[in-house]
């Protein structure tokens, strides 16, 4: 499917979705994707961290170079 991200599983959630035939399955299936969600996002925010700590490190070398 175009679109798709890379870490998206679909086969695993459409499994999950056909299995979710009551109310406590459908409600514990939105939570999972909710965690799964926070958890992806609590990841970039940290690469993102990272990236700029480096970003900042080579600066600092950078400016304190010689010449």
């Amino acid at each position: 499917m175009p679109g798709q991200d890379a870490e998206f599983d679909y086969r695993r959630y459409q499994q999950l979705l056909a299995d979710a035939v009551d109310d406590s399955k459908r409600l514990a299936f939105i939570e999972l994707l909710i965690q799964e969600r926070a958890k992806e996002r609590l990841q970039a925010q940290r690469a993102s961290d990272r990236m700029a700590m480096t970003v900042a490190t080579i600066t600092t070398v950078l400016a304190s170079a010689p010449g």
